[in-house]
């Protein structure tokens, strides 16, 4: 079974969701999958052993129990066909995260501006939030900012 056909079932993502977090007995899984999807016990079991067999996940046995555990090696595979389309989303995402930082740079620097006694430019220490109403206050620089960029 291809990895896509498996990852393809919303079933079978959750459990591996659950078996990102630790080691998992069927029981356990079951009974989150079951009252999540109202589906059966056999049916859980079924998507455990389609994830066992495809490599997703690995199964060991602790006396009556089975554990289950998330078997890495399958998602890396994954991971490296998705590389290939990577380029679609990581150049948005740097953009994304500069104008957040400029946005939040320009809310501190305003409210610096703002409040009296203190030299423009003064930085905050490390870990205090910004004062409640700056963003308002930095409104009209925001304005600016999306003016300048080239539409």
């Amino acid at each position: 079974m291809h990895a896509f056909d498996v990852l393809g079932e919303p079933v079978r993502r959750r459990i591996l969701e659950l078996l990102a977090e630790g080691e998992r007995s069927a029981g356990s899984v079951c009974e989150v999958i079951r009252a999540e999807f109202g589906i059966s016990q056999p049916a859980v079991s079924q998507h455990l052993r389609v994830l066992r067999d495809s490599g997703f996940a690995t199964v060991r046995p602790q006396g009556a129990r089975r554990l289950y555990a998330v078997n890495p090696e399958p998602l890396r595979e994954v991971d490296d066909w998705l590389g290939h389309f990577r380029r679609f989303w990581t150049p948005p995402l740097h953009a994304l995260a500069t104008e957040l930082a400029r946005g939040r740079r320009e809310r501190r620097l305003a409210a610096e501006a703002d409040r009296p006694g203190e030299p423009a430019g003064a930085t905050q220490p490390a870990g205090a939030q910004e004062p409640a109403g700056a963003s308002a206050s930095a409104a009209p620089e925001n304005e600016r900012v999306e003016q300048r960029r080239p539409g």
